[in-house]
């Protein structure tokens, strides 16, 4: 259990996976990064409806990232593909980082009245279509990153250490948004440390070494881009994860709806609603801490309907619950069962990826599993406004459990087989097409 370059880590070392630095590099970077992303998201979330009480205006949040972020997903995981990832990061954090302070000004301007707040909404809009066209490219690079960091035999641990990092971020940021708007009494206090941690996170970036293209374009960017389209839809476990993400989240997201429960329904105000959006954070990280241990990929297409059952269920009691200590545990809950499902469908995707493709297998699940928050966020806002909020979240529910349903009879074959039965299946049927 020695450090790269010497021998191989244990596989049954739960900490084999940070034995290497550049994956501890990325495991920080992603920390950081996530924590000033999700609270950046937060607050704006709850800055804009506290402003203008429009549910529309909270759809708006969601797809003016998701258009960019889908739109130029191909493009971005071609990019991964071809150019050096370290620089490539540098960039777009880069660019993430300005955006943030374009943000922070608007809306430190406008508590003087400065400026209108449909040209305060106008501008943070933008500035989150900005963030979606960064999130294009980045996806695909940190992917990649994270690849080529450890050994393949250590991925399963490695995308516990990962996702567990990932969600002790969305528990902080979110709580953090909440309680520093309550007690600075508005937004700005919480750029300053969304912009600290960005920067944290670019000098972590920085600490990566290079990691060069692997992949050399014989042939026209469309033929690159629909050899990794044709991979992930020639794969029957890929493809079929990857579906059941995108419907379910679609549907039964509910994360942009918190302002209203907690302004309007709860009337918890900021700090519930911080805590509200801690608390589904708190249940995946507190079930990938046991899964570090605990391995969910023993049977991982019957573990991950499983999961995706228990998230459903969740979502319907939550959308039932008028106690704020229970809406508490069925957040809890929907994130733990979300946290096995990410665990599954991420080792699975990195399995079966072959290192020349990484970026642009990337880029599609990112179009199917990325965005879909953003877009679910969309759905929600819609929804909400024309259903009303309770029967939105009620409906997304009930369409999470239907999904699970069908998907069940479909793949019913894959439900007894473990990790290695599925990889060999799917290798054997690549090599017949």
């Amino acid at each position: 259990m020695t450090d790269e370059g010497n021998s191989q880590p244990l596989q049954n070392d739960s900490f084999a996976a940070l034995r290497y630095k550049d994956f501890r590099s990325y495991l920080g970077m992603r920390f950081f990064f996530t924590f000033a992303y999700q609270m950046q998201t937060a607050v704006l979330g709850y800055y804009i409806y506290q402003q203008t009480h429009n549910k529309m205006n909270l759809a708006w949040i969601g797809l003016s990232e998701a258009i960019p972020a889908v739109g130029l997903a191909l493009y971005g995981g071609y990019i991964a593909d071809k150019y050096e990832k370290r620089k490539m990061l540098l960039i777009v954090l880069t660019g993430v980082f300005f955006s943030s302070v374009v943000m922070s000004f608007v809306t430190l301007k406008s508590m003087g009245a400065h400026i209108s707040v449909s040209w305060v909404l106008l501008i943070l809009y933008g500035m989150i279509f900005c963030n979606g066209i960064a999130r294009a490219f980045f996806g695909p690079a940190i992917f990649t990153v994270y690849a080529n960091s450890i050994p393949r035999e250590i991925y399963p641990n490695a995308a516990t250490w990962s996702s567990q990092a990932w969600q002790i971020a969305t528990i902080l940021g979110p709580l953090s948004a909440g309680f520093i708007y309550y007690f600075t009494g508005g937004i700005t206090g919480n750029f300053v440390v969304i912009l600290f941690f960005l920067l944290v996170s670019l000098i972590l970036v920085y600490r990566l070494r290079e990691y060069p293209a692997v992949f050399v374009p014989k042939e026209s960017i469309g033929k690159s881009l629909r050899e990794g389209i044709d991979f992930v839809f020639k794969n029957t476990m890929m493809i079929s994860a990857m579906t059941l993400d995108l419907i379910s989240v679609f549907f039964g997201g509910v994360v942009a709806l918190l302002p209203v429960f907690a302004l309007d329904i709860l009337h918890v105000g900021p700090q519930g609603f911080g805590l509200m959006r801690m608390a589904s954070s708190l249940g995946a990280a507190i079930t990938m801490a046991i899964m570090v241990r605990f391995t969910p990929l023993n049977r991982p297409w019957r573990n991950l309907l499983i999961a995706v059952t228990g998230f459903g269920l969740c979502i319907i009691g939550f959308g039932l619950s008028r106690s704020f200590i229970l809406t508490l545990v069925f957040l809890f809950g929907q994130g733990a069962f979300d946290s096995i499902s990410v665990i599954i469908r991420g080792t699975l995707v990195q399995l079966l990826t072959p290192d020349h493709m990484r970026g642009r297998v990337s880029a599609v699940n990112s179009m199917f599993i990325g965005s879909s928050n953003e877009i679910g966020d969309f759905e929600s806002g819609i929804a909400a406004q024309l259903l009303g909020t309770i029967p939105a979240v009620l409906f997304g529910g009930t369409i999470t459990m239907a999904v699970v349903i069908f998907t069940y009879f479909k793949t019913k074959s894959l439900l007894p087989l473990k990790l290695n039965d599925i990889h060999t299946v799917e290798v054997e049927k690549a090599a017949e097409v």
